[in-house]
């Protein structure tokens, strides 16, 4: 029986390693994350100021907001989609790990 669980535990651990390694898994990986990207940023967000500000202001504001969208947010939200998906990989495989376990606890139950 602990050999069965040692077995499954370096499945477990092998499938791991090819989700975030395989050059096929990684490509499957980045087009899932880029998509996911595109669809959060196409998102509009509004900002609503609490007075009316003078032109200036408004204008340095403007180039402020999208300067942030352009530049600083697609990054970081390319990223924190990549941790997810790559999270969201490791749990189906835990998922996976958990119920080939189960197997293995119920065959060794029926057998004995």
């Amino acid at each position: 029986m602990q050999q069965k669980f040692r077995d499954l535990l370096h499945q477990y651990k092998v499938e791991v390693f090819h989700n975030e390694h395989d050059s096929k898994s990684a490509a499957q990986i980045s087009a899932e994350c880029m998509h996911q990207t595109e669809e959060i940023l196409e998102e509009k967000f509004q900002y609503h100021f609490h007075r009316l500000p003078d032109a200036n202001r408004a204008e340095i504001i403007n180039m402020i907001n999208n300067y942030v969208r352009e530049a600083v947010l697609p990054p970081v939200v390319e990223k924190l989609v990549l941790k997810q998906v790559v999270l969201e990989k490791r749990i189906e495989a835990l998922v996976h790990l958990v119920e080939k376990s189960f197997e293995a606890l119920s065959g060794e139950a029926a057998a004995s």
